[in-house]
């Protein structure tokens, strides 16, 4: 390998957003991760001027000329950049002049500041499911042993009451009451199998959770598609990952439900993303799931925790609908994300796509009710 080739290997790697820019301020070259960045690929941008993705009025442009003509480095806060799209994101820009050939060129690097924000929400996701599992763990505990202990002195007891059918009544209300919090303690530690990692087809999965949705609403919520074709199997449990999808969607159903929308609407959307990091390890590609609905949003005083047990929205949710997907996204070393707002509600799921031996799960990611025992 040449030392060329060498330099654009690692350039290619990056997790920085780097362009060069020619002293005329044109684009020479982006990297993967600035094609992610400004949703462009370096087919479209290279040749053109970097004007158009400034704004008239920043002073961007003005620093990024004098950069290169007084052959002075600079750094640059909250750069707001336009995108094709004509969306706009904020950025720390920092560009450094160098000569190459008797030619002056500027080499750009920019660091979302998104992508900080991110990272910290990321973080306070993982530190409440650490959070969580442990005191599920505890809590399951400590419940399961004596609600064994009254169910089972309920059956002995209902032996003796079999001809005082007016107190054998009370006995059966036991009974039924303690297998419901047994059930409840079970869900909340979430599956009681270890899973079943596989090749899976990630748009089988969703199509599969939106045949189950037509089937549920009778046909009155749009379900609408939008598959990246290219993403490859991704090595998962197939049922894990139906669960997981599912009740994000069922929650943007019940959602909907009361909707004044005139076309209550949940979009399921696929899309590769590059040199994305889930917790502290940085994954060179991911597949990202969106389940949009356009309903009314959720709650501002519960948004920043609805990824906790029992927190629920609605009149009779049991708020675990979301904890559990979070749990078996994070067996997949994924994570679930949420960006809320009035009409448009947006569910990320991010799953690796390294072709990883997820069999070998550090024991953490194993079921919750196998670490208690």
């Amino acid at each position: 390998m040449t030392n060329d080739q060498l330099y654009h290997l690692l350039l290619d790697n990056l997790s920085t957003a780097v362009v060069l820019l020619s002293n005329k301020l044109e684009i020479r070259y982006l990297n993967p991760s600035a094609e992610s960045l400004l949703a462009v690929s370096a087919f479209r941008l290279c040749g053109s001027s970097i004007e158009q993705l400034l704004d008239e009025s920043d002073k961007s442009l003005i620093a990024l000329r004098d950069s290169i003509e007084a052959n002075r480095p600079f750094t640059q806060r909250q750069t707001s950049l336009i995108l094709m799209d004509q969306s706009h994101i904020t950025v720390d820009l920092t560009a450094t002049p160098f000569q190459s050939n008797s030619e002056k060129l500027l080499l750009v690097e920019m660091q979302p500041m998104d992508r900080l924000m991110r990272i910290n929400r990321e973080e306070a996701l993982i530190s409440t499911r650490d959070t969580t599992r442990n005191l599920v763990r505890g809590l399951a505990h400590e419940i399961k042993n004596p609600l064994g202990g009254i169910r089972g002195a309920a059956q002995l007891l209902a032996e003796d009451l079999k001809h005082q059918p007016e107190l054998l009544e009370f006995t059966e209300i036991i009974s039924a009451e303690t297998n419901r919090l047994c059930s409840l303690v079970d869900r909340l530690l979430g599956p009681t199998t270890l899973p079943k990692f596989a090749p899976v087809n990630i748009h089988e999965v969703l199509e599969h959770v939106a045949a189950l949705a037509e089937t549920e609403t009778l046909g009155n919520i749009a379900i609408e598609r939008n598959y990246d074709p290219s993403i490859p199997e991704i090595h998962g449990d197939r049922g894990q990952l139906i669960q997981a999808v599912l009740n994000i969607v069922r929650n943007a159903i019940q959602s909907l439900a009361n909707c004044t929308e005139p076309v209550p609407t949940i979009k399921l959307k696929t899309r590769i993303q590059r040199h994305f990091t889930i917790g502290k390890t940085h994954h060179k590609v991911v597949c990202r799931i969106d389940v949009i609905d356009n309903g009314p949003g959720i709650p501002d005083d519960i948004v920043d925790r609805i990824f906790f047990p029992m927190i629920s929205g609605r009149v009779g949710g049991s708020g675990l609908g979301l904890p559990i997907s979070q749990s078996a996204i994070n067996l997949h070393h994924g994570l679930i994300e949420c960006e809320n707002k009035q009409g448009e509600t947006c569910f990320s799921l991010y799953l690796p796509l390294e072709n990883n031996p997820l069999e070998n799960n550090h024991l953490e990611n194993k079921p919750l009710d196998t670490l208690h025992e």
